[in-house]
């Protein structure tokens, strides 16, 4: 199983274009599956039916994952089968008639304007690393860009003169992303004097943020520096790499911002991505009007 497990990442990998981050996340399930399989069920990949695949969701149930998690994997499963049948592996496809749980979609935890600012103002910009810090918070918040397309900048790809910068996003799909005055000033002022002291001799890297050992920032670099960022803030609530990237849709689509430019800012290739945000919007507008009206 794992020769075909190996040749369906590879399909994904080179027809499909599908980012590291997927592709790990496809290999991680099927690795969970494909385990369950030959060595609870003990079959070849031709044995396989749907009671089996039946058992394998039980099992995830019985070890508490959630809904959507086991959607992902009733997702991966099933389009590994459907791969395996044009590969003329199999003949059969298993995963017929079976359901994928409905699961309501999570809102996105999002900072107030406060704590915006907060978070926005906690990095020492007097030290190379807190300018490298404090030009990735604006950035990410001036453009609501993806915490993967925020690492995978190289210098070349912000013009700080024309005010924009250009990214990659899923499906290697670039787009031209506005950055606002602020974030623009923070990245000039870094690129200035806080880059410099943070290249390497050992290391020649294009890229736009730097680690304090000269490589490029790493997505769990930057979780780790958002979470310190934030307890130095006192924000209580619970941060995650796409804080930032909510929080900007969220404030847009609150001051009147139109949900097509907003979903083309974000790189959302479905329009109803981007609408949960609206539900967001919503739901504070609720919260506002049951604290602040004297009838509520």
């Amino acid at each position: 199983m794992k020769e075909h497990m190996n040749d369906f990442l590879h399909f994904l990998i080179v027809e499909k274009g599908l980012a590291d981050n997927t592709i790990a996340a496809y290999r991680r399930d099927l690795v969970h599956y494909t385990d369950y399989l030959e060595k609870v069920e003990q079959l070849t990949i031709n044995k396989v039916k749907r009671v089996h695949i039946l058992h394998f969701l039980e099992q995830l149930k019985e070890q508490g994952k959630s809904p959507k998690t086991i959607a992902r994997h009733i997702s991966t499963i099933r389009s590994w089968h459907h791969f395996l049948i044009q590969d003329r592996v199999t003949d059969h496809d298993p995963t017929h008639h079976i359901e994928t749980p409905k699961s309501g979609r999570s809102l996105p935890k999002v900072l107030s304007m406060d704590e915006t600012e907060a978070l926005l103002s906690a990095a020492d910009v007097s030290t190379p690393l807190g300018m490298r810090d404090k030009a990735m918070m604006e950035l990410m918040y001036a453009s609501g860009l993806r915490v993967s397309e925020l690492t995978s900048l190289n210098k070349e790809d912000v013009h700080l003169m024309m005010g924009f910068v250009r990214c990659t996003g899923k499906g290697d799909k670039e787009r031209i992303v506005p950055a606002g005055r602020q974030a623009l000033l923070a990245i000039e002022r870094y690129l200035q004097h806080g880059r410099p002291a943070l290249v390497s001799k050992k290391h020649s890297d294009d890229a736009l943020f730097l680690n304090h050992y000269g490589k490029r920032l790493t997505r769990q670099g930057f979780w780790k520096i958002i979470k310190a960022l934030a307890k130095k803030a006192t924000i209580e609530k619970e941060m995650t790499p796409h804080t930032l990237r909510h929080s900007f849709a969220t404030h847009l689509l609150e001051n009147g911002a139109d949900l097509r430019a907003v979903q083309e800012m974000l790189g959302h290739a479905d329009i109803s991505t981007t609408q949960i945000y609206t539900h967001v919007t919503k739901t504070r507008l609720k919260d506002v009007y049951s604290q602040f009206h004297p009838r509520a």
